[in-house]
């Protein structure tokens, strides 16, 4: 019986995540780009005042709401989002790239989050115009909310968008308990105890107490960590790597040098393990783009809609920038941080160094670091798979309460904690493998979703660039459910 899950699982991933998908999110990524005429060009000085610029000269972008109201930040939206979509795939994920696509995989995967910029654009603005309140005053928006209320409002679709709308929350619900917690947590167990000796379960039972605190205190709580807990991560982990590649300085033209050669190579100079050619490089880069920031698989959606915001652009230009920080900025760095160490050879492109994932990444640090490097790494991966993880417990908090109702949501919340035990504790090779076939399975659903609502998308766009940058006097257009 196990035998056959593998291999049924093993088929499903292989399209899901294959040329096939991995098409569908490339050609998703560009539809929206071009329907919303290429806006994350022509308007990026434009998004980057209204997001990061704003942080520090808007103080509505970062002000609480009150107790009563149960919306939260901007800020606080685009931290929990990022939590869920930072994780070991910026590490991890980019030595994986680097490993079996070569170095020129980093030029697709930046190719790959220049499109998803725009696929998690419009996820944001759809979750903000067909988002609704739920009984207890929570913003509840997502791709399950746009199915069914967006595709559901065409003639004859009525079924087939409420259809898709259950199959989309049933597929996130598993994918929490997998790619957003086992697996995650397995992960962090795992370095805790090859960097610290710390034993599995007493990781387990640390991140339990934790977990127990901030995910039974609400989206509101978990979104109040986050704020906290994301940045500082983040600069903490930017700093690191900037350390490492200024230290390294002198190679950083021949890196990039190499990821353009190969790219574009038909066969890599060198041969060796890293010689894949041009389509392991093309494959590698954009199946880890895409795995690490999620745009199109309408996950970080459902965390952008609990926003306090009203207009749909100003949030979907928060998910323009998540993906940037995501790939273009934390990837791009823990690439160049391998790349320029000498783990790979700079002028065949050759792999030298003989270890893989966080290893790889540990070794680079060391370079510089000594011995604290492969522990820098793990408290690393502590911080990028935890707040992963409260980050997608809230993800599956909306897939629960969308097909069980809100007054239950306590039993996921509960089980979810469980599971965290569990994951730091077990062997999860088959749990890694099916909830990468879960997490990818939400975007199909998603993306029919995304490409058939995209004339209303771009009419939303359209609407607010005509208002905000040409200044043009006409009415908003906002939530279809707003109070």
């Amino acid at each position: 019986m196990l035998e056959m899950i593998t291999n049924i699982n093993n088929a499903v991933n292989g399209i899901v995540w294959g040329t096939i998908g991995i098409a569908l999110l490339l050609i998703a990524g560009i539809v929206m780009t071009c329907v919303n005429r290429g806006f994350q060009f022509t308007h990026v000085l434009f998004w980057l005042k209204k997001t990061i610029g704003a942080i520090f000269n808007d103080k509505r972008i970062t002000a609480h709401t009150s107790r009563e109201n149960k919306a939260i930040s901007q800020f606080q939206s685009l931290c929990t989002a990022m939590a869920a979509t930072i994780g070991t795939g910026n590490i991890v994920g980019v030595a994986t790239a680097i490993i079996l696509g070569g170095p020129g995989a980093i030029f697709w995967m930046w190719v790959m989050a220049i499109f998803g910029m725009m696929t998690n654009y419009s996820e944001n603005v759809l979750g903000i115009y067909f988002r609704r309140k739920s009984a207890s005053g929570e913003w509840r928006g997502g791709a399950m909310y746009y199915l069914k209320d967006g595709l559901g409002s065409y003639r004859g679709f009525k079924k087939i968008g409420m259809f898709l709308s259950l199959l989309f929350s049933a597929f996130c619900l598993l994918a929490s308990f997998g790619i957003g917690n086992m697996s995650q947590v397995n992960s962090i167990a795992g370095n805790m105890e090859s960097a610290f000796s710390i034993p599995p379960y007493m990781t387990g039972i640390i991140l339990v107490i934790i977990a127990f605190i901030v995910i039974l205190g609400g989206l509101k709580r978990v979104a109040a960590v986050a704020e906290k807990l994301v940045p500082f991560m983040a600069l903490l982990y930017i700093i690191g790597t900037l350390i490492v590649i200024f230290a390294h300085a002198a190679a950083i033209p021949s890196v990039f040098k190499l990821i353009f050669k190969g790219a574009f190579a038909v066969n890599a100079a060198g041969g060796g393990i890293v010689g894949y050619g041009m389509q392991k490089a093309i494959s590698w880069g954009f199946k880890r783009g895409a795995f690490s920031n999620e745009a199109g698989l309408g996950s970080s959606v459902m965390v952008h809609s609990s926003s306090n915001v009203k207009e749909p652009v100003q949030q979907g230009m928060w998910g323009i920038f998540e993906v940037f920080a995501d790939t273009i900025i934390v990837c791009t760095l823990t690439a160049l941080v391998i790349l320029s160490s000498g783990a790979v050879d700079l002028e065949t492109g050759t792999m030298i160094s003989q270890n893989a994932g966080a290893g790889l990444v540990g070794e680079a640090f060391a370079t510089i670091f000594g011995s604290f490097g492969s522990k820098f790494i793990a408290i690393a991966i502590l911080l990028f798979a935890f707040s992963t993880t409260l980050g997608w417990s809230h993800y599956g908090a909306t897939a629960w309460q969308y097909l069980f109702g809100e007054k239950s949501s306590v039993i996921y919340k509960v089980a979810f904690i469980i599971m965290i035990f569990i994951g730091c504790t077990m062997s999860l090779s088959l749990a890694w493998d099916l909830s990468d076939t879960f997490n990818g399975l939400m975007m199909i659903p998603n993306l029919i979703g995304l490409l058939s609502l995209s004339p209303l998308v771009s009419k939303i766009t359209k609407n607010y660039v005509d208002r905000e940058i040409k200044g043009k006097d006409i009415k908003p257009m906002r939530s279809a459910f707003e109070d």
